[in-house]
Parts: C-alpha cells; sequence; structure tokens
C-alpha cells in the first residue's frame, strides 16, 4: 500500500479522512452528479477495504450501515485503508428504483466500459476508481422490493479468502452462491479482490436487526483481517451454517396467499407454508402451498398478491435446519434493542 492513495485525482495520505466526489455523467438536465466516496486511512499500511451499498439504488440498509460504520469508535487504531461507498447507483437512488433509468441491472454491469451504456460507465467508474485500490470488498444488499431476507452472506467458497471472510462476518447463515458474470463479485475477482454479499432487509425500508448486524459483522471482518485489534468477545455457540443449496416455492395457482410460517422458521419437505385462495370468496377451495425441500425460510414475498409461478418462500437447505433455527434465536436476542444492555452507538430506528 503506497503511503499516498489517489482516487479521482485526489491525494489521501495515511491518517487523513476525506469524502471525495467521484464525477458521473450529468442528469439529462445537465445537473451535475457525482459519487461519494469516503476515504479513512489508518496511520499504519495495512489492507484496503472497500464497502458498498446500494448498487441496487433502492437497497437502502446498506447506506445506514456505512453511515454508522465511518462514525464508529471502533475505527480508532485503524490499520489500513476503508473506502466506503454509501450509493454506487446515484440514479436509481435518487428515483428509489433498483435500476439504472434505461432499466438496466448496474450489478449485471460490471466490470463497465467508459464508453458504453450509463450503467457501463457508472460500472467502469466504479472499478477503476475504487476496486482497483482495494485488497478486500464487502457489498452490502437487501432483498428486492416487496421481498425479505433474513440476514445471510452470499459467496463463493470455492476461494479460501471469500470463505475466510465469510465465516468472520458472523451471519447466522452462508450461502454457498457461485458468481455471476456481470456481477460487482465476478468483476472484482478478476483484480483479485475477494467480495463477500451482505444480503438483510426489503428495498426501501429500514430494518434496525439488519443495519446493527451488518455494522457488527463488517467491524468482525476488519478484525479478522488484521485492520482493527481483536477484541475479547463472547463466542456465539455455532458457527455460521452454510446452506448445502436453496429453492424458491412458487404460487401454485393465482390468488390471495396467506403465509403461515415466518422468517427464519424450520420447515420439513411437505410442511403447510401458506394458502392460496381466490378473491371475493369466489369458490369454496383453497390450494395449499408446501415446503419442497426442508430447510430454513431465508427469503419471503411481503405481498399476499401472487400469480401463479411467482416466488413466495426462498428455502436454504442444510443438514441440521434445527440447529440453525436455535442460532438464529440467539443470533435475534443478541441485536434485539429491547434486550442488548450495551450501551448502542446509535438511537435504534423503530
Amino acid at each position: 500500500m503506497s503511503d499516498v492513495l489517489v482516487l479521482a485525482g485526489e491525494e489521501v495520505r495515511l491518517g487523513q479522512s476525506k469524502i471525495i466526489d467521484v464525477p458521473l455523467p450529468d442528469l439529462y438536465m445537465q445537473t451535475a452528479l457525482s459519487m461519494p466516496v469516503h476515504v479513512i486511512r489508518g496511520r499504519r499500511k495495512g489492507p484496503i477495504l472497500f464497502v458498498s451499498a446500494a448498487v441496487h439504488g433502492d437497497e437502502i440498509n446498506g447506506v445506514e450501515i456505512i453511515r454508522r460504520l465511518v462514525k464508529s469508535k471502533s475505527l480508532k487504531g485503524l490499520k489500513g485503508t476503508i473506502i466506503a461507498i454509501p450509493v454506487v447507483n446515484v440514479y436509481g437512488f435518487l428515483n428509489q428504483s433498483r435500476y439504472l433509468p434505461d432499466r438496466r441491472d448496474l450489478n449485471r454491469c460490471f466490470p463497465g466500459s467508459d464508453e458504453g451504456s450509463l450503467a457501463a460507465r457508472l460500472a467502469d467508474s466504479f472499478m477503476k476508481e475504487v476496486v482497483s485500490h482495494c485488497t478486500h470488498g464487502i457489498d452490502l444488499h437487501t432483498a428486492a422490493i416487496h421481498r425479505d431476507n433474513l440476514p445471510q452472506i452470499r459467496a463463493d467458497l470455492s476461494n479460501p479468502d471469500v470463505e475466510m471472510m465469510a465465516h468472520a462476518f458472523d451471519a447466522p447463515v452462508v450461502v454457498n452462491s457461485s458468481l455471476i458474470q456481470g456481477s460487482l463479485r465476478y468483476a472484482a475477482a478478476s483484480y483479485d479482490v475477494p467480495v463477500i454479499v451482505y444480503e438483510a432487509g426489503e428495498a426501501l425500508r429500514f430494518n434496525e436487526m439488519a443495519i446493527r448486524a451488518g455494522v457488527k459483522g463488517v467491524l468482525a471482518v476488519m478484525r479478522h483481517i488484521g485492520m482493527l485489534a481483536s477484541t475479547r468477545q463472547k463466542k456465539r455457540p455455532h458457527e455460521p451454517f452454510v446452506a448445502r443449496s436453496s429453492v424458491w416455492v412458487r404460487a401454485p395457482e393465482s390468488g390471495i396467499f396467506r403465509m403461515l410460517v415466518p422468517m427464519g422458521a424450520s420447515v420439513n419437505k411437505g410442511d403447510l407454508l401458506g394458502m392460496v385462495a381466490a378473491p371475493y370468496g369466489k369458490g369454496d377451495s383453497e390450494t395449499e402451498v408446501l415446503a419442497s425441500s426442508s430447510g430454513i425460510v431465508i427469503g419471503r414475498t411481503n405481498i399476499p398478491l401472487v400469480n401463479e409461478g411467482e416466488a413466495l418462500f426462498h428455502i436454504a437447505r442444510f443438514n441440521k435446519p434445527d440447529e440453525v433455527a436455535d442460532s438464529l434465536l440467539a443470533f435475534h436476542t443478541d441485536l434485539d434493542p429491547a434486550t442488548d444492555t450495551a450501551v448502542p452507538d446509535e438511537l435504534p430506528i423503530i
């Protein structure tokens, strides 16, 4: 790591902290636009970690995670550098949309091109101005709009460095997820930068527990890779559980869906998950929605109006789902503001 980090033409030296505005293409009203990047450098050289949020512009839990992270007292004595990007997809964030104005998904446009579409140009700027400087990365996401995700890490566990980060984050569940061409994880791998994805909560909604877990997880990774001093903390009774695979349960027909199991529930194959019925009381029949596999519910829809074939539940398969469910209960208890006796750095969002 050099004594001087140059990002978007600005120098940041060891021990300095600076917010740098990375120029982006103007809005169509010719309003200038930029991507703010918060660079925090310790006095000593060490790893360079990027923490990014809102690659999908409506996924805002990560924005609050980064706001709390850069203010955290835990960063005292930082070794190395944090490059924090609270809003990558500025265009989508302004429009409260997952996509860019041309309806492209930024997380399918990496590494991008300086002569391509708007999404490609944004991706290209991010890779050149951020990822090219880094040794590690954490990308913060939520479920899509009207869906919810249990706090979880998505990672390609065939990479030992990625696997180490995934376990260090200490989320209750790790889903082994192969790299998808066009994603930030895929592009970062070509730079030999290991990246994990933290998924938790719903688009356009704050979830206090997901936020607290995210801040805690990023700091845990930083400790593990030597950016922060280790602390004596009570160990969880289990290591994060790694899902062998996952499957979506889909609506067998269109109608009004009544959900009967909560997020994080342990289910067995054939268990009743909910019922689909016709609106207005038309007809007497109701169709059962059954678990197609045993495991833990790690994602679900939040809208009861469903069409045939629509994804309703995301089930992660585990060898011992009951143990996972017990670990999830302990995880939620530890992070619940009502039961956590520690003085919080931030007042909890209700």
